[in-house]
Parts: structure tokens; C-alpha cells; sequence
């Protein structure tokens, strides 16, 4: 996911990505500490995007204000 993506959606839309991409999250350290979790790279993906969308939040509120 590219921030140059991220810009275009609403607030609406990111919060629905951050929501999805939360979960998965949870999902990902669950199978981890199961010890079923086979593309370990995807953790590192999802926590990153998690970080993208909630810099987009706060920046669009920061200029909202």
C-alpha cells in the first residue's frame, strides 16, 4: 500500500482499511504464536500499512482543524 494511494481515499475508506488491517494483524500474532504463520514478512507489511493509514488520519485532521 503506497501513501500516494492512501491520499486519494476518504476518511471513511481509511477507516475501514485500519479496521481490516488491524484484524488481520491480530490474526497474524495468533497463527504466530501457534506457530503456523509461514510468510513472517507479512507481519512486518501489515503493522507498516497500520502506521500509513493512521499518519493520513491524523494529518487530514491536523489540517482539518
Amino acid at each position: 500500500m503506497k501513501a500516494q494511494d492512501l491520499r486519494t481515499k476518504t476518511k471513511d475508506q481509511l477507516k475501514g482499511d485500519l479496521a481490516t488491517l488491524q484484524k488481520e494483524a491480530f490474526n497474524l500474532r495468533f497463527r504466530k504464536a501457534s506457530g503456523q504463520l509461514e510468510n513472517t514478512a507479512r507481519v512486518r507489511q501489515v503493522r507498516r500499512d497500520i502506521a500509513r493509514i493512521k499518519t493520513m488520519l491524523s494529518e487530514s485532521a491536523r489540517a482539518g482543524s
